[in-house]
């Protein structure tokens, strides 16, 4: 049966998907952008793209406040997003509020978590000013963690505020980048219909050959899971609160090589310029530490830009199809509210059918090796697993630890 109603889902999608339009006229004038917790600007920087401007930011990180001033000269930055009491000519209230209390990889605190309470910030701007659009990112885990009590929460406070809303989980790979990863993207307007934007393009995912060149991986796993991605690496983690790396590492079989991207490699994995946050080892000296965890943190810049191009040319999404929701369901992967009734999107997590480069030809920098006591440590625990690998996975990460393991003893 839950095959049948998938098949009938995807005939569905099909018969209301739009081609993509971002090369229609942008019609509408661009939008002045509060970024609240703005990170390293991967929200701001994709809609400038588009056109758009920030107006001012909020981010309390001293390291992310660095890249932020070297990137975008001359826009005001308040750390705390509660001083912030005025949006007098804000358009638009971007907020990728903080996912560590929502994350598998977080505290899954919920909602009310330390952390990711905060978004208790917006929705007080909210009540007190009139912007014309609210844009929400979260990790796709908000959807089913405490029963999806985060995402009610959410969703029943915009309703409450006069909001219609429509959220969608969105994948990276859909605009070309070789990074598995998934995000929640949320828009909402008390004036405006945000299913024109959000749901206007649609593609499925596409039946794409992986070339099988190279493979991602967390190395840090190997019990239970792996992050495996062929073609691509796992979604980038933001690694430890104290700064410690945590990268993925990419396996090339033609030559042997098991190692973590570059830093660099990371930036362009996100859709940002190679350096886009250097700022941030300048300010104290140190090294990637910092540059890891906010390069993990961040949205993909062309997610945002497709974002920004579709609020400045919004398309027609037609919702006649679509089933209504009921809140003692799961949450679906897209739905939308225009008043009281909540419906579920018959859309993919694919709004853009770029052209897929093999992570092989996408890696610009060298690979790090991967150290003989990580490798030792991955080796171990997938060894006594019992997931299954690529053919000549593991003969292969043995071989690169002997090698490491020679490179170490000086033979």
């Amino acid at each position: 049966m839950l095959k049948a109603a998938d098949q009938q889902l995807e005939l569905l999608r099909r018969q209301t998907r739009r081609s993509d339009n971002l090369t229609a006229p942008l019609t509408r004038l661009p939008l002045r952008i509060a970024g609240l917790f703005a990170g390293i600007g991967g929200v701001e920087l994709g809609l400038s793209r588009a056109g758009h401007k920030a107006a001012f930011f909020s981010e309390i990180d001293a390291y992310a406040s660095a890249v932020l001033q070297e990137r975008f000269d001359g826009v005001p930055i308040t750390p705390d997003v509660r001083d912030i009491d005025d949006l007098s000519g804000i358009d638009l209230v971007a907020a990728g509020f903080p996912c560590q209390d929502l994350s598998q990889a977080g505290k899954t605190a919920g909602i009310s978590g330390e952390k990711s309470g905060l978004v208790a910030e917006v929705f007080r701007l909210l009540s007190e000013h009139d912007p014309r659009w609210i844009l929400l990112e979260n990790v796709p885990f908000m959807l089913s963690l405490d029963r999806g009590r985060g995402m009610l929460h959410l969703t029943a406070r915009l309703t409450r505020l006069g909001f219609a809303w429509a959220y969608r989980v969105v994948d990276t790979r859909s605009f070309g980048l070789p990074q598995r990863r998934q995000r929640v993207i949320l828009l909402a307007s008390r004036s405006e219909d945000p299913r024109d934007v959000l749901f206007a393009d649609d593609f499925g995912e596409p039946e794409q050959k992986r070339s099988g060149d190279a493979y991602g991986f967390y190395w840090t796993e190997g019990n239970r899971g792996l992050g495996w991605a062929v073609d691509a690496v796992p979604t980038l983690k933001a690694g430890s609160t104290l700064g410690i790396p945590s990268p993925p590492a990419i396996w090339v079989p033609a030559t042997g090589e098991i190692g973590t991207p570059d830093i660099r490699d990371a930036e362009r994995l996100q859709g940002f310029p190679a350096d886009w946050t250097v700022a941030a080892s300048k300010s104290d000296g140190r090294r990637s530490g910092p540059r890891w965890r906010l390069v993990g943190n961040a949205v993909s810049v062309p997610l945002t830009e497709w974002l920004g191009r579709r609020l400045r040319g919004p398309g027609e999404y037609d919702s006649r199809r679509d089933p209504v929701f009921g809140t003692n369901q799961r949450w679906p992967r897209a739905a939308w509210c225009m008043g009281s009734e909540i419906h579920r999107a018959l859309v993919s997590e694919w709004p853009a059918d770029n052209p897929h480069t093999p992570l092989k030809d996408f890696l610009a920098f060298s690979l790090r090796p991967l150290s003989a006591r990580a490798t030792a440590g991955f080796h171990k625990r997938a060894s006594n697993s019992t997931l299954r690998f690529a053919g000549g996975f593991l003969p292969a990460v043995k071989r690169h630890l002997d090698n490491m393991q020679l490179v170490a003893s000086g033979r």
